[in-house]
């Protein structure tokens, strides 16, 4: 029984290291966030399968115009979207303490490449309390730790209710956006609207940058 529990703590011991190494450049994250970043290509291939992705029918057309929202970002700033018109926009919801956040790396490298799309992150507490952390804080995680440089909106509210973000309110009411209801179903939930202001997709969180689904989704 010794020998066990002492074969399990090296064990143990040995992955604490692991991960502290392979995020050595991590300095602002917890022990947790860093396992997490870890398992983060585990988590994605495990729930791949299941992952949810809907399409706008043809005929769908929003109600209201996204063009008429702004986003108050996180630094201070508002970004009208009307000044957006003409490009592919994709709303994410963000966390700092989720299994998905090592997803930023991914949407940070596409935001990097593809300059005709503009990448919106909202970080969000909804679901587990993942998001703690003020919009001061969260800023300086994303660009310390993921290098981010593309728009974050102020922490905010994106599940449904009275308090929902404006934005995330016409992404997930199809009196709004024309034929979609479906919320965001964890952190790290995307939602493309076109270059004519349409919502076209939606697409769970596992369904990455690099995933044919994707691929499909954002050609």
């Amino acid at each position: 029984m010794k020998k066990l529990l002492y074969g399990m703590a090296v064990v143990l011991i040995g992955f604490i290291v692991t991960v502290l190494i392979t995020n050595r450049n991590s300095p602002d994250m917890t022990i947790r966030q860093k396992i997490l970043r870890t398992f983060y290509p585990l988590l994605t291939a495990l729930t791949r399968k299941s992952a949810l992705s809907l399409h706008a029918p043809d005929a769908a057309a929003p109600v209201k115009s996204i063009y008429d929202l702004n986003v108050n970002l996180i630094d201070g700033n508002t970004l009208p979207l009307s000044t957006l018109k003409g490009k592919k926009i994709m709303f994410v919801n963000t966390a700092s303490d989720c299994g998905y956040t090592g997803q930023y790396d991914e949407l940070q490298a596409l935001h990097v490449k593809d300059p005709s799309l503009v990448i919106i992150g909202f970080p969000a507490n909804d679901f587990k309390e993942q998001e703690k952390a003020d919009d001061q804080e969260i800023a300086a995680f994303c660009r310390r730790n993921y290098g981010v440089t593309f728009p974050l909106a102020k922490k905010s509210v994106v599940i449904k209710g009275a308090e929902q973000n404006d934005v995330f309110r016409w992404l997930s009411d199809k009196s709004q956006n024309g034929w979609n209801s479906k919320p965001p179903s964890w952190n790290f939930s995307k939602y493309i609207v076109d270059e004519q202001g349409r919502l076209t997709w939606y697409l769970d969180p596992s369904v990455t940058p690099g995933s044919p689904e994707f691929q499909k989704a954002l050609p």
